[in-house]
């Protein structure tokens, strides 16, 4: 099975120094291992983990990682200078929308500053190929239509998060415009959709809440029920990204831009229709609605459109919504009846999956 895992993306990542920006956090940990098992070198740069339990320490992965934040610029141009990666993974942020209302300088300050401090080090190493910067679905204007956004359509954010978040992407833009155009690295941004799966404890975030109440046995409270995202497995956003490093890594000039990684538009639905699929795994999942709640704006509605990465890059989503929810239920059921973790089982599973289904980076 480990043969079936590193001979996918037609084995571009192996022998690779690759920098993984926020390696300690829910996204990050999973795309380690994944890095890993491709037989990529990697470094990761990142803040301990701020939840306990947390996956990264649970996964145990080998390799070498710094725990410094990225608002440091001289720390981030000794560690970019230190490992000379040829790829960088750009994933360390601030990533909560109710976090970056209690504490927007830091939400700003990691989520732009970080951004640049990264990509300045990057422009100053010279043994740098490719950098992806993962943002957001949430980086577009949002007037709420029903639209599903391109990536062509206006940015903005209502939110600090989201807010900051755009204001990452033309970050992007600038550094592809200013410096990267005629040489240097090739520089992209991924935005994905609503992310579940193992792993994941964070606060303020629908499965994290799932789980505590569920370990608690108590009520789960919701503020917008009836609020629409575009829900995918941790791994469907990161095969995008990877499937786009490798285009990158193979010097694709054209796929330097922004890309859109989400589910099928059947699988944009509402937080009461994921509780619902998450029952069938917690039969004592309840929950009630605050009503009340109306402290801070969040969206209400958002749908991607990915066009651009299923015609372009070939890419396509491998678990459905309801396949996602079950792996994420079967992860946390295992951890806490004190099983062996299932990320690597799942990875495996995943690939397996995508190859019967076609997937282009399998092979």
């Amino acid at each position: 099975m480990e043969d079936l895992v590193a001979s996918c993306f037609n084995g571009v990542f192996a022998g690779k120094r690759v920098l993984l920006t926020g390696h300690t956090g829910f996204k990050g940990s999973w795309l380690a291992l994944w890095l890993q098992q491709l037989g990529a070198d990697v470094t990761g740069v990142s803040l301990a983990p701020d939840t306990e339990p947390a996956h990264w320490p649970l996964l145990n992965l080998s390799g070498k990682h710094f725990v410094q934040d990225i608002c440091d610029a001289g720390a981030v141009r000794q560690i970019v200078d230190a490992v000379r990666p040829e790829l960088v993974l750009h994933l360390a942020a601030q990533p909560l929308v109710r976090k970056s209302y209690a504490d927007p300088l830091s939400t700003w300050q990691s989520n732009v500053i970080g951004t640049v401090n990264v990509l300045e080090a990057c422009r100053m190493q010279g043994s740098v190929q490719a950098i992806i910067v993962v943002t957001t679905d949430k980086v577009y204007d949002n007037p709420e239509t029903g639209i599903a956004f391109t990536e062509q359509l206006p940015l903005g954010g209502h939110d600090p998060y989201s807010a900051s978040k755009a204001a990452c992407e033309l970050v992007v833009q600038s550094y592809q415009r200013s410096f990267f155009s005629a040489d240097g690295p090739l520089l992209a941004s991924a935005r994905a959709g609503n992310v579940i799966g193992g792993g994941d404890w964070a606060a303020d975030r629908l499965i994290p809440d799932v789980v505590r109440a569920c370990q608690a046995d108590s009520d789960l409270v919701i503020r917008s029920p009836h609020a629409i995202r575009p829900w995918q497995h941790v791994l469907d956003s990161l095969s995008g990204y990877l499937l786009l490093a490798a285009g990158l890594l193979q010097e694709r000039q054209e796929l330097a831009s922004a890309w859109n990684f989400g589910p099928a538009q059947t699988d944009s639905i509402t937080v009461l229709d994921v509780l619902t699929l998450m029952q069938q795994h917690w039969p004592q999942l309840h929950w009630q609605i605050d009503s009340t709640s109306t402290e801070w704006h969040e969206a209400g509605l958002l749908r991607l459109d990915t066009t651009k990465a299923r015609q372009l890059l070939q890419w396509q989503p491998v678990w459905d919504v309801t396949q996602a929810a079950q792996q994420t239920a079967l992860w946390y059921q295992a951890y806490y009846q004190q099983r062996p973790l299932l990320t690597l089982q799942q990875l495996q599973r995943y690939i397996t999956d995508a190859r019967q289904q076609g997937a282009v980076w399998t092979s």
